[in-house]
């Protein structure tokens, strides 16, 4: 799952501290949650004929091992070196075992200039079948002019990035409920993270001048059984049991729906093929079975408010 943090300008790697890193397997659900949210990432892709992706948030590397191993030919750029860590690791332990690991491309890489990230990868010449931002990342991209300018630069360079016809996949909260009501949607574990370890999830929202400009997550992650040194905190469970929690912090520009969309058709233009997609698990409860995801249609304020997160797709018919 794309996991990252971004540092531009001067703005401090919220995963430099390299506490979420740790946990972050914890935190997704492991196996469970990569194989309900595979399925429906691939199917995806291929109904698209994808075979080149470029993970641009690709954090410790889960999202881009599970498409590698679909039989993607996958690039993955991170902008934390404590999550990319994480990706390198995985690249040495499997490489022994599956040769697609050798042709595994990652590296740092800064969505304002993904161009600059040749030192690492190397980006194909005619440009990716696929871009994929997920994992509520883009949210870390932080909106100090408040004009959205960073956020139209980083979807421009992922449009750079995509062949004709190529497809962007792109998500976020919904930050529509959190802010009207304070707290996330539903079940904290409802979109792709189904770890059974998450504790709580306490959720904040900085308001200035009436607008909310920020919104932060203070995560609570069960250790239990888990070596974790001094870097825990006692808490009680809802059954009265005492856990160790591993807490990280992370903040977010919250995007609403309407003014994100206008962004990417902006970048993309009104031509591009632009599709609202559920969180992966409530399409299973909001819509009959489909090979793809679930595309917003009927009902679509009471859906809004069902659902966890959003997840965008474009598909860029013509370069222009």
């Amino acid at each position: 799952m794309g996991m990252t943090s971004y540092l531009v300008n001067g703005v401090q790697d919220q995963y430099s501290d390299g506490k979420a890193a740790k946990v972050w397997h914890l935190y997704i659900g492991g196996k469970k949650r990569t194989e309900e949210y595979k399925d429906n990432m691939v199917n995806l892709l291929k109904e698209h004929d994808v075979q080149t992706v470029l993970d641009s948030a690709c954090g410790t590397g889960v999202d881009s091992v599970m498409l590698l191993e679909a039989g993607f030919t996958v690039k993955s750029v991170d902008a934390s070196d404590k999550m990319l860590k994480y990706a390198y690791k995985l690249r040495w332990q499997r490489h022994k075992d599956n040769p697609v690991y050798d042709d595994w491309e990652i590296g740092e890489g800064d969505w304002l200039d993904l161009d600059n990230c040749e030192d690492t990868i190397t980006h194909p010449e005619i440009g990716y079948d696929a871009v994929i931002c997920i994992g509520n990342s883009f949210a870390h991209l932080p909106d100090f002019a408040g004009d959205n300018s960073l956020q139209k630069v980083a979807i421009s360079n992922f449009h750079k990035m995509l062949k004709p016809g190529g497809i962007l996949i792109i998500d976020h909260r919904n930050y529509d409920h959190i802010i009207k009501h304070g707290a996330l949607p539903n079940s904290s574990s409802q979109l792709y993270y189904q770890g059974d370890r998450i504790h709580k999830i306490k959720t904040s929202v900085l308001t200035v001048d009436t607008q909310a400009t920020m919104v932060t997550l203070d995560y609570e992650i069960d250790i239990s059984g888990i070596p974790f040194g001094k870097d825990q905190m006692m808490r009680i469970t809802p059954d009265g049991r005492e856990i160790p929690v591993s807490q990280f912090r992370l903040s977010y520009h919250p995007h609403l729906l309407e003014n994100f969309t206008a962004i990417l058709k902006g970048v993309f233009g009104e031509g591009a093929e632009h599709t609202l997609l559920s969180d992966f698990q409530l399409r299973l409860l909001l819509t009959t079975w489909h090979p793809s995801l679930f595309t917003l249609s009927k009902n679509r304020d009471r859906n809004l408010e069902l659902l966890t997160d959003f997840v965008m797709m474009l598909v860029w018919e013509n370069r222009i």
